[in-house]
Formats: structure tokens, C-alpha cells, sequence
């Protein structure tokens, strides 16, 4: 629910986001993946028999963990418009300037008026799952393509992505 503040900026309250545990699936249920989330689940009082409720998600491949990264340094490296930029810097940019996985605020500012403000989200390993990143990481490509690099596709740069992170998708 939005909050006004004293200078007319409608403002939301932050979003708890739940902790991510790591489960293994054996047959008939699921047991903690390593001795971290054992130790959390003993820490919220979690027992044997307990019902609890979940969100099931598959993590992302750790062969792409540095995917993201290595798109935003092709970039940096290929691409006028973001020479010098830190690869992290060039992913957020294109979050928001393409408004790709990002979290739109309402704002008005007095004098101007309404506007909107983009938050880019975490693309870290443990915030967003394989699904949500491929997704994501597609829109990265056709956005450059549109914007940036018309003399490529974007199956193309995942490939040059692919082959500079040193792995094959």
C-alpha cells in the first residue's frame, strides 16, 4: 500500500521477500540440500511433521552464474555507448532503459508532475531462478539488438556471450 510523504512522493513500502532455503527432492518429500539450511529450519523452530507452506522454484545452472556479467562486458567492450562502463552498470541500464525486469513507482513531483520511476530487480544467482533469467537475459539481447547493435541478432549475441564466458548453452 502507498504512503504519501511530506513532499507529495507517493512512496511504497519495500516488499519483504522471503528467504530461499535449498531443499532436495527425495522420493515422498524434500530434505535440506546442505547443512546451512538445516540449520535455519532448526533456527525457525521447524520440525519433523510441521506443515509449512513453499514456493518451489529450480535455481539457476551454475554454469550460467556469470552470464549476466559477461553480456554486460561484451557490451562495455564492443558497444560506443557503454565504453568504461562497469558490465554490473551496463545491466542495470539496460533494465532500465528497456524496462526489462524492473518495478515501476508512480511518482509526482510537484511543479513537474507525475512520473515514473524504474527499480531494476536483483539478477543475482539466488534471486531469480533459470526460468526468470532466460527470460530476461532474451529480452537483454533483442533490446541491444533494437538499440544498440542492429548489425546483430539476438541469438547472435548470446552466442558471443556463450563463447566469451567459455561454456556452450
Amino acid at each position: 500500500m502507498a504512503r504519501k510523504e511530506e513532499s507529495g512522493v507517493a512512496m511504497k513500502k519495500p516488499k519483504r521477500k522471503p528467504e530461499k532455503l535449498m531443499m532436495r527432492i527425495v522420493k515422498g518429500g524434500f530434505q535440506p540440500a546442505d547443512n546451512f539450511t538445516a540449520e535455519r529450519l532448526r533456527a525457525k523452530g521447524y520440525s519433523i511433521g510441521d506443515i509449512v507452506a513453499a514456493e518451489i522454484t529450480k535455481p539457476r545452472n551454475p554454469r550460467f552464474h556469470r552470464l549476466a556479467h559477461v553480456f554486460g562486458q561484451l557490451l562495455a567492450d564492443n558497444l560506443d555507448a557503454f565504453e568504461g562502463v562497469a558490465a554490473h552498470d551496463v545491466l542495470k541500464r539496460l533494465q532500465i532503459e528497456g524496462n526489462i525486469a524492473c518495478e515501476t513507482v508512480a511518482l509526482i513531483f510537484p511543479g513537474v508532475g507525475p512520473c515514473e520511476y524504474r527499480i531494476p530487480m536483483s539478477l543475482s544467482f539466488a534471486q531469480m531462478d533459470e526460468g526468470q533469467f532466460r527470460e530476461v537475459f532474451d529480452q537483454f539481447a533483442r533490446y541491444v539488438v533494437k538499440t544498440y547493435w542492429q548489425s546483430m541478432t539476438p541469438e547472435g549475441i548470446e552466442k558471443m556471450a556463450d563463447m566469451t564466458r567459455g561454456g556452450s548453452a
